[in-house]
């Protein structure tokens, strides 16, 4: 196996210890050739810690929460109840009634925007007032803004690109500016992998008064991430690309910020009161939950977070840099090979997008599928993105705790099949 230099001792950090939980990594596909998964910012792969949860959830505790008072409710609950705490302290949550669950990191943006756009002053986003986001956003952090913009006469406004994918925040004060209610952008790009500079945005953003939100979808899994330190009002993310099942997401925002502004949702389990004539809301975190909750993928990402946490986020973090370092290393000595984004390991995550000459990424993809290597092909819902760099699509190779250098041996290897299947 390909070793990498400077790599974490095998007592600190023992991929092939962390491969052996993940039962999907052993399948094989096309006439025996063992699955390359290179596919981890669009979904990661479960343990079998987290499929373990899920089946002891379903088999010996399944019910409804919060409202029962027989034992299998009581049961669930606390399951449900534990997943959150678990969550809180994963992202140095000040209150686990500041954690909300959704089904997606999507759903949490959502949840915000129409928050801000109902409430009442100071926060309300109406028309005279201006939102901010970036070019290199997921569609999931442009369209539920451009929808409030629609809707409430707000004017969108965003930071553009520079030629090597990072944020141009030249023109940051005339970008941000006292009429600024909301700034939301991602803490790392899931198309490029660029780190974002927090800091000068959200000190930008506080001198002004804004909310700042963080989209922290491709950072949670990667990296540690405390809520705390990022001085942020919102924070989203997603379970299934931590290790946790589908349909589960967060939603961190400050606990003042939460009892002040209005729900999104109405239904059971978010009220305090209701009468025919008015309903009064239960405190943060339910009354942003209504109805029954994603109970058993909460009960999944729970695991999740344990799994991670066992592991160490500080040490993921290291593995995946090194290895990410390999990998922009390798990749760079494929002709006619252009990375989309920045050229250096430094200030990026995991996750590469490149072309490969005039070949469309969707015959680079579907070529590699057929050696058994996963990869993603596409805009990767952030089309903004392919349209500043004059490209139609990429091919996005992304790594994650468990991806190893032979892996992005066998990607290399199959970009030069690739090239020599064309011509």
């Amino acid at each position: 196996m390909t070793q990498l230099p400077g790599l974490l001792t095998a007592s600190s950090y023992d991929v092939e210890a962390i491969r052996k939980d993940f039962p999907l990594l052993d399948r094989q596909v096309h006439d025996g050739k063992k699955v390359v998964y290179l596919d981890n910012a669009a979904t990661s792969q479960k343990p079998r810690q987290v499929l373990d949860a899920l089946n002891a959830y379903y088999e010996r505790h399944n019910a409804n929460v919060h409202r029962g008072v027989h034992v299998l409710a009581e049961e669930a609950t606390a399951l449900y109840e534990g997943a959150r705490d678990k969550v809180a302290a994963f992202v140095n949550a000040p209150s686990r009634d500041e954690v909300i669950f959704t089904k997606n990191a999507s759903e949490s943006l959502n949840l915000v925007a129409n928050m801000l756009g109902w409430a009442d002053e100071p926060y309300r986003v109406d028309s005279g007032t201006e939102i901010v986001i970036t070019e290199m956003e997921h569609h999931s952090n442009i369209v539920p803004w451009q929808l409030l913009a629609q809707r409430t006469g707000a004017k969108l406004k965003w930071f553009g690109l520079t030629d090597d994918g990072r944020l141009d925040l030249s023109e940051i004060d005339r970008i941000i500016t006292d009429r600024t209610k909301v700034v939301s952008f991602t803490l790392v790009s899931n198309i490029m992998g660029t780190v974002n500079p927090v800091e000068a945005i959200v000190r930008r953003a506080q001198e002004v008064g804004a909310l700042v939100v963080v989209d922290a979808s491709q950072a949670a899994p990667h990296m540690p991430l405390d809520v705390q330190a990022l001085q942020a009002d919102f924070v989203a993310f997603t379970g299934h690309k931590m290790c946790g099942p589908t349909g589960i997401g967060v939603l961190w925002g400050r606990q003042e910020l939460l009892n002040d502004l209005p729900p999104f949702l109405g239904g059971g389990e978010m009220i305090e009161t209701v009468s025919m004539h008015h309903s009064t809301y239960a405190p943060a975190p339910h009354k942003f939950e209504a109805g029954t909750p994603p109970i058993a993928q909460a009960v999944g990402l729970g695991a999740a977070v344990d799994y991670l946490s066992s592991i160490g986020m500080d040490k993921i973090a290291a593995y995946e840099h090194t290895l990410t370092e390999y990998a922009v290393r390798r990749l760079k000595e494929v002709p006619d090979l252009r990375i989309i984004g920045p050229v250096t390991a430094e200030d990026r995550g995991a996750a590469i997008s490149f072309t490969l000459g005039d070949i469309h990424p969707h015959d680079v993809g579907q070529v590699l599928d057929e050696q058994g290597i996963a990869v993603r092909v596409g805009h990767h819902c952030a089309r903004p993105v392919c349209l500043r760099y004059g490209i139609p699509a990429t091919t996005r190779a992304s790594f994650y705790l468990y991806s190893t250098p032979a892996e992005v041996d066998a990607l290399v290897d199959g970009l030069e099949h690739v090239r020599n299947f064309f011509g």
